[in-house]
């Protein structure tokens, strides 16, 4: 599956929640993300309104007021002590991490010195976290996003008035196709701007594609000038083929002198980057030492990324890439109650019936340290409780 975001009426956090929300991504699963990470209450809300006589998705965000202002370090901290999968975690990680570099470069200081003022606030941190558990949940093979509409003319910010692009926007677009898009107001907002670039895995027009799904998100204001909405098209590559160019490869590569505590952020690295799965197989090489095969699944779209990252993070000189074929099935979620606590269920489906139902781990070792019961026990009940969903077909469910 890959996605296609249309921002040429600009971005903002809440217009991509809206659109993950519109695309089908389940409420709770943003909200669990969310959850998990803010340090007070937030409140998220949908509601269905219209842009410039478009229905879209608008995601209301309701907090209480603070003038807290988090470092990067703050922030870094909160992503750390959150109870997130790993996935969700990472990309918000590297949303964050873009955003204080950005505003680093802007204001001549250090990232891990940053006060991120309006990015910083319990809204702006819903927003990361809900907009990386939606990608995160989609499971796209790749991320292409429009050439971004950034608006023009002046905007009033923590740091007084400022011209649209604001400078954090341009340091965080820089390289990426822009334009100034229609209206004479700011369209792209930092953490909008941030999402984005953290996980676009390339920019252009709408690419050959199978359109499943069209998500619209809303944002805040309606002007005359056009819809303020961004979609996300979700569908299939039409091009890619079971044994072509354009289909998935295998990349692999023998490493026997890297220190084995480095394997859990390599393979975390990989998936980040845009691989659908990675791992290690334990080999014995030439002279009898000891070494892993590191290996990675990756779309054609992907694989660049995937590659520069193996060679950053390992100290591998050459990879091996196999043109493969792939049958994936689809995906949905689902949610169980153990003991009072919501346990998501990913299921798997072959021609519309589900196949497979899997509690999410992090889920049930949640439930148990809740309970105090072992993880077993709890792991058997919504294993359990999951199994009728198996009988179902896709449109009862």
């Amino acid at each position: 599956m890959i996605g296609w975001v249309d921002a040429s009426s600009g971005a903002s956090g809440d217009m991509l929640l809206g659109a993950l929300v519109s695309a089908g991504v389940p409420l709770e699963v943003v909200a669990g993300a969310v959850d998990a990470v803010a340090p007070e209450h937030v409140a998220l809300t949908p509601e269905t309104v219209s842009r410039n006589g478009f229905a879209a998705t608008r995601l209301h965000v309701d907090v209480a007021d603070s003038s807290t202002h988090r470092t990067w370090r703050d922030v870094a901290a909160l992503l750390a002590a959150a109870g997130l999968p790993d996935a969700v975690r990472l990309r918000a990680h590297a949303t964050f991490e873009r955003l204080a570099v950005a505003e680093a470069a802007v204001h001549g200081t250090s990232p891990e010195d940053v006060h991120f003022h309006e990015v910083g606030a319990l809204d702006a941190i819903a927003d990361v976290v809900g907009v990386c558990a939606g990608l995160a949940h989609l499971g796209l093979d790749a991320l292409v996003v429009s050439p971004v509409a950034v608006g023009s003319g002046r905007v009033h910010g923590a740091h007084g008035e400022m011209p649209v692009p604001p400078p954090a926007v341009a340091e965080l677009l820089r390289g990426v196709p822009s334009h100034a898009g229609p209206g004479e107001r700011e369209l792209c907002t930092p953490t909008g701007a941030a999402l984005l670039t953290a996980h676009a895995t390339s920019y252009g027009v709408q690419p050959a594609m199978t359109v499943r799904v069209v998500g619209v998100g809303a944002g805040g204001r309606d002007p005359a000038t056009h819809a303020n909405v961004l979609r996300l098209f979700v569908g299939e590559a039409a091009s890619e083929t079971p044994n072509g160019t354009d289909g998935p490869l295998l990349l692999e590569t023998n490493v026997d002198d890297l220190d084995p505590r480095l394997w859990p952020n390599v393979l975390a690295a990989l998936l980040t980057a845009g691989a659908s799965d990675a791992w290690l197989v334990p080999i014995l090489m030439k002279k009898g030492r000891p070494a892993h095969t590191l290996h990675a699944l990756v779309s054609a779209v992907h694989a660049d990324a995937v590659r520069t990252e193996i060679f950053r993070q390992t100290s591998t000189i050459g990879l091996r890439e196999i043109a493969i074929g792939k049958t994936a099935l689809d995906r949905d979620m689902r949610t169980v109650q153990v003991d009072g606590h919501e346990v998501h269920v990913k299921l798997a489906l072959h021609n519309g019936v589900v196949v497979n139902a899997q509690p999410e781990y992090d889920d049930v070792v949640r439930a148990a340290t809740s309970t105090g019961r072992p993880v077993k026990e709890v792991l058997a009940d919504a294993v359990a409780a999951s199994r009728p969903l198996v009988t179902r077909t896709a449109p009862d469910l």
